[in-house]
């Protein structure tokens, strides 16, 4: 089933969980489309009564899923957002005959090279509570569009970077520890390799298979860059960027490693059982992929009709500086790092200035504080 429907009003109203595209769409779309983006307290993916009472009331012309719960959530939290939320959100679009765009994750898939969308991870138990609910999910997607017309597209991610997202969890996690001086030696071997995703990317992408259902309905696609990324390479690019001494170039063995979470599982559940809020980091669970190849397929995707507005300009490597420069002022305001001075990777001095010797930087600013505001007296 695809969604073309002529008789449906000329403006589409789009509902986007999770609110990670909501900037694409407010700022680089026109008045053809509008996109409503409700938090959890409107519209809670663990309420179907939430769901039910949104729709009524808001009759979208496609759905955009890109709420997911922590890595690290409880098996109820995961169940309820990840699968239960996603597979109802489905059931309103099949109901209202209109289009819903799912973001997944290669955390469904094994460790490999070159990874198609077939190759996915057996469903049993021993999954984490994070891969088993988007593995359910997108099983369920699948069933959906066969049986039952579910016009859908899966948008399966590597790992996510860019200035897109303010909790420290995933990549950001990295930056963190490097950022925090926490990481001392590289908790990886070389030639580890992985598939990476631009956040930026990923918003012009879902705007045109929302224009052409007919060639993407019902399909997945590993939605990654061309070249797999050396994990070490990142590692030590972004300390070199830092200025920093640590990590120290010693790749610390995987059992080595493994006895490490070990302990610091132990140290959780002693700190949990005395009342002292303590949790282990959830990439902690993925401890295996830092030390196995896991890379990505674009194949599907490069041989459909969508052509990268960026191509292979923006790579991992050439937004390290903006994502050290946004997320370590971030950070640091929040007082989440102490052992970094920001001003020092101040591309333009001016913070630096302001503290030391605010009277030239007031100097040096008066004549730009009298012109216009650009772009409001178009």
């Amino acid at each position: 089933m695809t969604y073309e429907n002529p008789d449906r009003k000329a403006r589409k109203l789009g509902v986007l969980i999770g609110g990670a595209l909501m900037h694409y769409f407010k700022t680089q779309v026109g008045e053809e489309i509008d996109v409503l983006a409700p938090n959890s307290k409107k519209l809670s993916l663990r309420e179907p009564e939430d769901i039910k009472r949104y729709f009524k009331r808001n009759r979208a012309d496609f759905i955009i899923n890109t709420a997911i719960a922590s890595i690290d959530s409880d098996a109820q939290l995961a169940y309820e957002v990840n699968y239960l939320g996603a597979a109802n959100l489905a059931r309103v679009a099949v109901t209202l005959g209109i289009p819903y765009i799912h973001f997944s994750s290669a955390a469904i898939m094994p460790n490999g090279e070159n990874l198609d969308e077939d190759d996915v991870l057996p469903l049993t138990a021993d999954l984490s509570n994070y891969a088993k609910s988007k593995l359910m999910v997108e099983q369920t997607l699948k069933h959906m569009h066969q049986a039952g017309g579910l016009d859908y597209t899966s948008i399966r991610l590597g790992v996510v970077y860019g200035k897109h997202d303010h909790k420290i969890q995933g990549f950001q996690r990295l930056f963190f520890s490097i950022m925090n001086r926490s990481m001392l030696v590289m908790l990886t071997r070389k030639g580890v390799h992985h598939s990476y995703t631009h956040a930026k990317k990923l918003p012009p992408f879902v705007h045109y298979i929302l224009d052409h259902r007919a060639e993407f309905s019902g399909r997945v696609y590993n939605f990654v860059d061309p070249e797999p990324v050396e994990l070490a390479g990142v590692i030590l690019a972004i300390k070199r960027y830092l200025g920093l001494h640590i990590p120290k170039e010693i790749y610390l063995p995987y059992p080595l490693a493994k006895l490490g979470r070990r302990i610091i599982q132990s140290v959780v559940k002693v700190f949990s059982r005395i009342g002292v809020e303590a949790r282990m980091p959830g990439e902690l669970m993925f401890l295996e992929n830092f030390y196995k190849n896991q890379t990505l397929s674009p194949a599907r995707l490069l041989n459909s009709s969508y052509r990268d507005p960026l191509g292979d300009k923006v790579t991992v490597y050439s937004k390290i500086p903006d994502m050290i420069q946004y997320y370590m002022v971030r950070w640091e305001h929040l007082n989440l790092i102490s052992s970094y001075n920001a001003c020092s990777y101040d591309p333009t001095r001016r913070v630096e200035v302001f503290i030391d010797d605010p009277g030239r930087l007031l100097e040096n600013t008066k004549d730009s504080s009298l012109e216009k505001f650009p772009g409001l007296d178009d």
